[in-house]
């Protein structure tokens, strides 16, 4: 797919999954990189493609989940009562559905001002000197499928499963070697599209010549940097 430069990763996925549905070749697992997984394509992926979407997904970049604070997985989420339980067992004040600046939804959580302030770990749990502690969350299938996605990928099974991803790695390397992929030779996304297409068809045919010829498969090549921390033998 090709489009325009400003385009995020994750905003063509959908389109992606449902051109391959409309030709009868959806696949069941789709192994993504970071770039193109959030919580919203693991939620829509599953729900309306019955596609499982496997691919590391970001981070808590909270200063909480950094260090020894109160992260989100320490609070308790009653989604049905709209109630947040803290750590220390003080419930929130306020539950608002609201978007985020992409106009994404989003829930907006507080907590009571007092408790807050008077609460023994506070330090744990924010670095404001008078406000209290407030987070924010997706909407329940998407924090849920998020939070699931982040155990998951620190297992050995999803890092064995992932390992599979090498091959289309190794597809984009030979491309931009051979083909030149990453500079467009021609004015417009029409003829970019086309030089893209044409790219994709040469390099099946180059590897239909190599099958055919027997041709051995390269070895991963090793970066120089890792080349020159290898320990010197006598």
């Amino acid at each position: 797919m090709t489009t325009e430069a400003t385009a995020s990763d994750r905003s063509v996925v959908a389109e992606v999954h449902g051109a391959l549905a409309a030709k009868g070749l959806l696949p069941a697992e789709h192994l993504l990189d970071a770039g193109y997984v959030d919580s919203e394509t693991l939620v829509t992926s599953r729900q309306e493609h019955q596609v499982e979407v496997l691919g590391p997904v970001p981070g808590d970049q909270s200063w909480q989940a950094a260090g020894e604070g109160f992260d989100i997985t320490c609070f308790v989420l009653d989604w049905e009562a709209e109630t947040v339980t803290c750590p220390q067992g003080v419930s929130n004040v306020k539950w608002s559905r609201t978007h985020d600046q992409r106009g994404n939804p989003i829930i907006n959580i507080h907590f009571p001002v007092q408790a807050c302030r008077t609460c023994p770990t506070r330090q744990q749990c924010t670095r404001s000197t008078s406000a209290p502690r407030h987070i924010t969350v997706r909407p329940r299938t998407q924090h849920e499928a998020l939070q699931k996605a982040r155990q998951h990928q620190q297992t050995k099974e999803f890092k064995e499963r992932y390992q599979a991803r090498a091959g289309i790695e190794g597809t984009i390397s030979q491309s931009v070697r051979v083909a030149g992929f990453r500079r467009a030779r021609y004015v417009g996304q029409a003829k970019t599209h086309l030089q893209h297409v044409l790219t994709a068809a040469a390099i099946n045919l180059r590897r239909v010549g190599d099958w055919f010829a027997d041709t051995p498969r390269a070895r991963t090549r090793t970066a120089p940097f890792v080349f020159l921390m290898r320990p010197v033998t006598s």
